[in-house]
């Protein structure tokens, strides 16, 4: 069923009355022209101008593209609240296979949409944009960040991302073992990617034993044929049972944890990188249940908007490392108040994160 607009009723009930929606502002975006078809959302700018990444995915329809958007916005809000940034949540999707339809004019002309908005939204890298990409999008539009060095950027953000889920592991470990170390501990990630494979060096630097699976080949061998002592799994189905794992990090899309996925994780920790691990609210206390420390993602994962934020300033790494560095001690403070208070870590840090933004709109 559709309204009137010929946009999806479940998806405009979600915008306007659903817990998860609540968003200022939602722009359809097309330029013929180029194919350009895209999505911009903006959760809140209650802390400032919305801060976030541009995915470009073949969505399977153009309403699971505005749903995306909508949640990745959302999400958005929170991981900047809870990483202490100026900023509100945004995010945009362009529809379509970025190596079928990428092209020069079409990032040309999304990055105009980004500039009508005026500086209300800041966009920057997500999956199935690089760089490159932004240097490009950034020729129309003074709100782009994740640019390269080479123009004013602060370059690859996948850097910090990783550093930051490494942190949360570690807060994780304290928590559970009482000590921070992953030495000998057996880490699977799903996903080596953008993110995925600079995570795979900090657990190996630690002393962990890592399991890895990818869709992709190459990204696998990229792994292997640097530590062949890595073990690969078919895919996340597999890495998932594998016996003795510690920690299970998801680093691919969202929904990993779900009721098809969390019933057979061995791991005592789940932590990764991945935006929207809960498939919906509830599967917290399904992972409560079952005895699984769950590190919220929009928290372990901020490095890279911590970056692609401090580069609006003169972008800095060792001054963004320090701030990425503190997700440990962020992450601490979430899994202490969720024993406080008796909830799963995720609804403790969603308690944090509405906090700041409602002392922001009462300011």
């Amino acid at each position: 069923m559709t309204d009137v607009t010929g946009v999806p009723a479940d998806v405009l009930h979600t915008l306007f009355h659903s817990e998860q929606g609540g968003h200022e502002q939602v722009v359809l975006c097309q330029d013929r022209a180029t194919g350009l078809k895209a999505v911009i959302a903006l959760h809140s700018t209650a802390l400032g101008p919305a801060l976030g990444g541009t995915r470009f995915y073949p969505y399977a329809t153009e309403a699971a593209a505005i749903a995306d958007a909508l949640n990745l916005a959302r999400g958005m809000s929170y991981k900047n609240a809870m990483a202490g940034l100026d900023h509100g949540g945004g995010k945009a999707v362009i529809i379509g296979d970025p190596e079928k339809i990428k092209t020069e004019e079409l990032l040309l002309a999304y990055g105009r949409f980004v500039a009508s908005l005026g500086g209300r939204y800041v966009t920057a890298c997500d999956v199935g944009t690089y760089v490159a990409d932004m240097d490009v999008v950034a020729r129309e539009n003074q709100w782009t960040t994740g640019r390269s060095p080479e123009n004013g950027g602060a370059g690859d953000s996948s850097v910090l991302t990783a550093y930051g889920v490494f942190q949360g592991m570690r807060a994780s470990a304290q928590t559970l073992w009482g000590d921070p170390t992953l030495r000998g501990r057996k880490v699977g990630v799903a996903g080596v990617g953008k993110v995925g494979h600079y995570l795979v060096e900090h657990l190996l630097e630690d002393g962990a034993e890592v399991v890895i699976t990818d869709v992709r080949e190459e990204s696998v061998r990229r792994i292997t044929d640097k530590h062949p002592q890595v073990t690969v799994v078919a895919d996340t189905e597999a890495l998932i049972r594998v016996e003795g794992l510690d920690i299970y990090a998801p680093c691919a899309l969202g929904g990993a944890l779900n009721e098809e996925t969390v019933p057979f994780i061995t791991a005592s920790i789940v932590c990764g990188a991945a935006n929207n691990q809960l498939a919906h609210p509830g599967i917290e206390k399904d992972l409560v249940e079952r005895g699984i420390l769950y590190a919220p993602d929009y928290v372990v994962n901020a490095g890279g908007v911590i970056q692609v934020a401090d580069e609006l300033h003169g972008f800095d790494f060792d001054r963004c490392k320090k701030k990425a560095t503190k997700i440990f001690a962020t992450t601490l403070e979430i899994f202490a108040r969720a024993k406080a208070d008796g909830i799963p870590p995720a609804a403790a840090s969603d308690r944090i994160a509405e906090q700041r933004m409602a002392d922001a709109r009462r300011a």
